[in-house]
Protein backbone atom coordinates (compact mmCIF):
# COMPACT_ATOMS: atom_id res chain seq x y z
CA UNK A 1 0.00 0.00 0.00
CA UNK A 2 1.27 3.34 -0.47
CA UNK A 3 1.19 6.43 1.34
CA UNK A 4 -1.35 8.08 -0.76
CA UNK A 5 -3.90 5.20 -0.06
CA UNK A 6 -2.64 4.70 3.86
CA UNK A 7 -3.47 8.25 4.23
CA UNK A 8 -6.82 8.12 2.90
CA UNK A 9 -7.46 5.03 5.12
CA UNK A 10 -6.29 6.60 8.23
CA UNK A 11 -8.07 9.66 7.43
CA UNK A 12 -11.49 7.59 7.03
CA UNK A 13 -11.01 5.57 9.97
CA UNK A 14 -10.32 8.75 12.04
CA UNK A 15 -13.50 9.83 11.00
CA UNK A 16 -15.21 7.03 11.62
CA UNK A 17 -13.94 6.80 15.36
CA UNK A 18 -15.28 11.03 15.75
CA UNK A 19 -18.43 10.04 14.70
CA UNK A 20 -19.15 7.64 17.70
CA UNK A 21 -17.64 9.40 20.41
CA UNK A 22 -19.84 9.68 23.68
CA UNK A 23 -21.59 13.24 23.38
CA UNK A 24 -22.47 12.64 26.69
CA UNK A 25 -19.41 11.79 28.39
CA UNK A 26 -18.16 15.14 26.84
CA UNK A 27 -20.69 17.23 28.24
CA UNK A 28 -20.27 15.63 32.05
CA UNK A 29 -16.19 16.17 31.66
CA UNK A 30 -16.98 19.85 30.75
CA UNK A 31 -19.55 19.98 33.88
CA UNK A 32 -16.38 18.23 36.16
CA UNK A 33 -14.56 20.83 34.74
CA UNK A 34 -16.64 23.64 35.95
CA UNK A 35 -17.46 22.26 39.53
CA UNK A 36 -13.83 22.38 40.04
CA UNK A 37 -13.66 26.25 39.54
CA UNK A 38 -16.74 26.75 41.98
CA UNK A 39 -15.33 24.46 45.10
CA UNK A 40 -11.85 26.17 44.05
CA UNK A 41 -10.86 22.78 43.69
CA UNK A 42 -7.60 21.10 41.05
CA UNK A 43 -7.45 19.27 38.32
CA UNK A 44 -4.92 16.63 37.76
CA UNK A 45 -4.17 14.93 34.80
CA UNK A 46 -1.73 11.54 33.78
CA UNK A 47 -0.96 9.35 31.00
CA UNK A 48 2.07 8.01 30.09
CA UNK A 49 3.95 8.38 26.33
CA UNK A 50 1.86 10.12 24.10
CA UNK A 51 -0.76 10.37 26.67
CA UNK A 52 1.63 12.34 28.87
CA UNK A 53 1.89 15.00 26.15
CA UNK A 54 -1.69 15.05 25.57
CA UNK A 55 -1.89 15.59 29.59
CA UNK A 56 0.66 18.38 28.79
CA UNK A 57 -1.19 19.79 26.29
CA UNK A 58 -4.57 19.79 27.68
CA UNK A 59 -3.11 21.41 30.96
CA UNK A 60 -1.52 24.08 28.90
CA UNK A 61 -4.77 24.47 26.64
CA UNK A 62 -7.17 24.45 29.68
CA UNK A 63 -5.01 26.25 32.22
CA UNK A 64 -3.22 28.80 30.47
CA UNK A 65 -4.57 28.83 26.91
CA UNK A 66 -8.08 29.76 28.64
CA UNK A 67 -6.98 32.18 31.49
CA UNK A 68 -4.44 34.47 29.40
CA UNK A 69 -7.96 35.43 27.71
CA UNK A 70 -9.88 35.95 31.00
CA UNK A 71 -12.73 33.11 30.29
CA UNK A 72 -11.51 30.73 33.08
CA UNK A 73 -9.42 30.34 35.64
CA UNK A 74 -9.16 26.42 35.95
CA UNK A 75 -6.27 25.13 38.35
CA UNK A 76 -5.35 22.29 36.34
CA UNK A 77 -1.91 20.21 36.38
CA UNK A 78 0.16 17.40 34.73
CA UNK A 79 1.60 15.92 36.95
CA UNK A 80 3.91 13.84 34.39
CA UNK A 81 5.49 17.48 33.46
CA UNK A 82 8.32 17.60 35.71
CA UNK A 83 11.15 15.48 34.73
CA UNK A 84 12.79 15.78 37.95
CA UNK A 85 10.23 14.55 40.34
CA UNK A 86 8.82 11.45 38.20
CA UNK A 87 12.51 10.07 37.35
CA UNK A 88 13.38 10.35 41.34
CA UNK A 89 9.86 8.50 42.17
CA UNK A 90 10.62 6.26 39.40
CA UNK A 91 14.39 5.60 40.03
CA UNK A 92 13.95 6.07 44.22
CA UNK A 93 10.50 3.92 44.69
CA UNK A 94 9.22 2.93 41.40
CA UNK A 95 7.70 3.78 37.97
CA UNK A 96 4.34 2.69 39.40
CA UNK A 97 4.44 5.22 41.89
CA UNK A 98 5.28 8.53 39.69
CA UNK A 99 2.16 9.74 39.86
CA UNK A 100 0.34 8.18 42.88
CA UNK A 101 3.41 9.42 45.30
CA UNK A 102 2.27 13.27 43.61
CA UNK A 103 -1.26 12.95 44.80
CA UNK A 104 -0.60 11.40 47.93
CA UNK A 105 -2.01 13.11 50.60
CA UNK A 106 -2.52 16.25 48.90
CA UNK A 107 -5.28 14.87 46.35
CA UNK A 108 -8.50 16.36 48.01
CA UNK A 109 -11.97 14.62 47.38
CA UNK A 110 -13.48 17.83 45.11
CA UNK A 111 -10.39 17.62 42.85
CA UNK A 112 -10.38 15.77 39.59
CA UNK A 113 -8.04 13.15 38.15
CA UNK A 114 -8.33 13.16 34.49
CA UNK A 115 -5.67 9.54 33.37
CA UNK A 116 -5.40 9.24 30.11
CA UNK A 117 -4.31 5.70 28.96
CA UNK A 118 -5.02 4.01 25.45
CA UNK A 119 -4.54 0.31 27.01
CA UNK A 120 -6.31 1.38 30.47
CA UNK A 121 -4.21 -0.91 32.28
CA UNK A 122 -0.87 1.06 32.77
CA UNK A 123 0.22 0.31 36.91
CA UNK A 124 1.12 4.28 37.30
CA UNK A 125 -2.40 5.15 36.27
CA UNK A 126 -3.75 2.38 37.80
CA UNK A 127 -2.19 3.28 41.16
CA UNK A 128 -3.15 6.28 41.17
CA UNK A 129 -6.80 6.22 40.31
CA UNK A 130 -7.27 3.82 42.92
CA UNK A 131 -5.59 5.83 45.44
CA UNK A 132 -7.65 8.55 43.76
CA UNK A 133 -11.29 6.30 44.54
CA UNK A 134 -10.43 6.04 48.58
CA UNK A 135 -10.23 9.51 48.73
CA UNK A 136 -13.35 9.80 46.73
CA UNK A 137 -12.13 12.02 43.91
CA UNK A 138 -13.95 12.16 40.79
CA UNK A 139 -12.14 9.77 37.97
CA UNK A 140 -12.49 10.76 34.77
CA UNK A 141 -10.75 7.83 32.14
CA UNK A 142 -9.73 8.76 28.68
CA UNK A 143 -8.95 5.05 27.54
CA UNK A 144 -9.14 3.17 24.06
CA UNK A 145 -9.01 -0.27 22.69
CA UNK A 146 -10.90 -2.48 25.57
CA UNK A 147 -10.26 0.57 28.19
CA UNK A 148 -9.29 -2.11 30.65
CA UNK A 149 -9.29 -1.20 34.29
CA UNK A 150 -9.11 2.26 33.91
CA UNK A 151 -12.79 1.95 32.19
CA UNK A 152 -14.50 0.46 35.05
CA UNK A 153 -12.43 2.38 37.65
CA UNK A 154 -14.16 5.76 35.90
CA UNK A 155 -17.11 7.39 37.11
CA UNK A 156 -17.01 9.16 33.32
CA UNK A 157 -15.39 7.66 30.80
CA UNK A 158 -14.63 9.00 27.00
CA UNK A 159 -13.66 5.61 25.05
CA UNK A 160 -12.33 5.30 21.76
CA UNK A 161 -12.95 2.24 20.92
CA UNK A 162 -10.45 1.48 18.19
CA UNK A 163 -8.78 -2.08 17.68
CA UNK A 164 -6.09 -2.98 20.43
CA UNK A 165 -2.79 -1.16 18.87
CA UNK A 166 -4.08 1.67 17.02
CA UNK A 167 -2.59 4.29 19.17
CA UNK A 168 -2.49 6.70 16.77
CA UNK A 169 -5.79 6.44 16.50
CA UNK A 170 -6.88 6.62 19.53
CA UNK A 171 -4.15 9.66 20.62
CA UNK A 172 -5.81 11.60 17.78
CA UNK A 173 -9.09 11.29 19.44
CA UNK A 174 -7.77 11.89 22.57
CA UNK A 175 -6.41 14.77 21.23
CA UNK A 176 -9.31 15.94 19.60
CA UNK A 177 -11.50 15.96 23.23
CA UNK A 178 -9.36 18.29 24.75
CA UNK A 179 -9.46 20.64 21.83
CA UNK A 180 -13.58 20.32 21.83
CA UNK A 181 -13.48 21.10 25.67
CA UNK A 182 -10.96 24.17 24.82
CA UNK A 183 -12.66 25.48 21.92
CA UNK A 184 -15.91 25.17 23.80
CA UNK A 185 -14.69 27.49 25.86
CA UNK A 186 -13.20 29.80 23.47
CA UNK A 187 -16.57 30.13 21.41
CA UNK A 188 -18.73 30.74 25.01
CA UNK A 189 -15.80 33.21 25.80
CA UNK A 190 -16.11 35.37 22.49
CA UNK A 191 -20.05 35.24 22.88
CA UNK A 192 -19.90 36.48 26.55
CA UNK A 193 -22.25 33.66 27.78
Amino acid sequence: MEIKEFTINYINRLKELLTQIDLDAIKDIQISIEKTIKNNSKVYVIGNGGSSATASHMANDLGIGLKRRDIRDIDIISLGDNSAVTSAIANDIGYENIFYMQLKNILKPKDIIIAISCSGNSPNIIKAVQYAKEIGTNIIGVTGFDGGELKSLSNINFHVDAPKGEYGLVEDVHMILDHIIYSYYIHKGTINE
